[in-house]
């Protein structure tokens, strides 16, 4: 099978960390023998108009490249042009969180990029022969009488080959981080106001000194292939995102044996329930510090990595081929608009 995958989000020299489960996704469909081509539209660089230059990009590579199925990695802007366009080739569209959840941005014009960037989601959702969503909760967002028969609930896997547990103390060393010190580590992307990083700062800022030296580190433009030794030098994860789809890093985290303190976002809940040493907590400065307090005090790292095999890349990779099978055999609804339209989502976004 060849499979053409559009994204906005691939990792670059300059910015290593930027769409890493993207590629994980490729790499996984790779090592199942599937042909996949991968049009990157590098909104960082070329701005936002990139966009609207994708109609006659799309069509060069489709000639040339003639794919069994288009697959578009994120929703918005991206995803309604991409499925705008009819032709032979069947599309499936991944939304990740905020493309259909919207962002609560400071500013105006930010708020208004958000708004249309989940009526764009809409439109596409409305078009697209089949949809991912990568947590369960996402899919209210596309509206209580969707037709389910094209939608299936499909996180990002994570390569457990290389997120495993590793030597703590060598981390450390690694690193430069001192032994002796409590380390809370919290992931972000470029400052994204999403992740309230003034909410994790004052939930550690309240830990005193009878926990030690309390250090407070910034996960973020780091390479991939890095990133293991960080969660393993760790002592906890931080999440404190207003929303989130399915966070990955939380994955990654507990395949290294990381223990999670969160507020109750996304998927999380359902990855770390019933895992001795991670927590849930209101989204609130001193809920947060009582529960790393709990994992100071426990000091010990958590042992899930059984349960972590169903969300491996390999795993996640034959379900994303399974449901390209079906769509490409016709057995799931293949003309734009097959979708019933939700009381949520308006009249208009599924017009074409």
């Amino acid at each position: 099978m060849k499979v053409l995958a559009v994204t906005n989000m691939y990792p670059s020299p300059e910015r290593p960390g930027s769409g890493v489960f993207v590629e994980q996704q490729v790499n996984g469909l790779l090592s199942r023998g599937v042909d996949v081509r991968v049009m990157f539209l590098d909104r960082r660089r070329q701005g936002p108009l990139i966009y609207f230059r994708i109609a006659a990009m799309l069509e060069r590579t489709l000639d040339e490249f003639a794919p069994d199925l288009v697959h578009v990695m994120y929703g918005g802007v991206m995803a309604e042009q991409v499925t705008r366009r009819p032709g032979s080739a069947p599309t499936v569209v991944t939304f990740h969180g905020s493309d259909l959840l919207g962002e609560n941005l400071s500013g105006l014009a930010r708020k208004l990029i958000s708004h249309y960037g989940v009526h764009c989601s809409r439109k596409a959702a409305c078009r697209a022969n089949g949809i991912i969503v990568v947590a369960r909760h996402l899919l209210k967002a596309l509206g209580q009488e969707t037709d389910t028969s094209k939608v299936r609930v499909i996180p990002c896997g994570i390569d457990l080959e290389r997120f495993k547990p590793l030597e703590q103390r060598e981390c450390l060393d690694r690193l430069g981080w001192s032994r002796s010190d409590f380390h809370v580590l919290f992931a972000t992307s470029e400052g994204d106001p999403v992740k309230r990083p003034e909410l994790a700062r004052a939930a550690v800022g309240l830990l005193d000194g009878t926990h030690g030296r309390v250090k407070f580190h910034v996960l973020s433009g780091i390479p991939n292939t890095e990133v293991p030794y960080w969660l393993n030098a760790a002592d906890v994860l931080l999440l404190t995102s207003k929303h989130e789809g399915s966070p990955t890093i939380v994955k990654e985290a507990l395949a290294c044996g990381l223990p999670v303190v969160s507020v109750n976002v996304g998927d999380v809940a359902e990855r770390i329930d019933g895992i001795a040493g991670c927590h849930l907590a209101e989204a609130e400065p001193a809920a947060l510090a009582r529960k790393l307090e709990l994992v100071f005090e426990r000091r010990k790292r958590v042992d899930c990595r059984e349960r972590l095999h169903e969300l491996s890349r390999e795993a996640i990779a034959e379900k994303l081929e399974h449901f390209y099978e079906e769509i490409v055999a016709g057995r799931v609804a293949t003309r734009p608009g097959a979708m019933r339209v939700s009381r949520h989502i308006p009249t208009h976004a599924c017009q074409t």
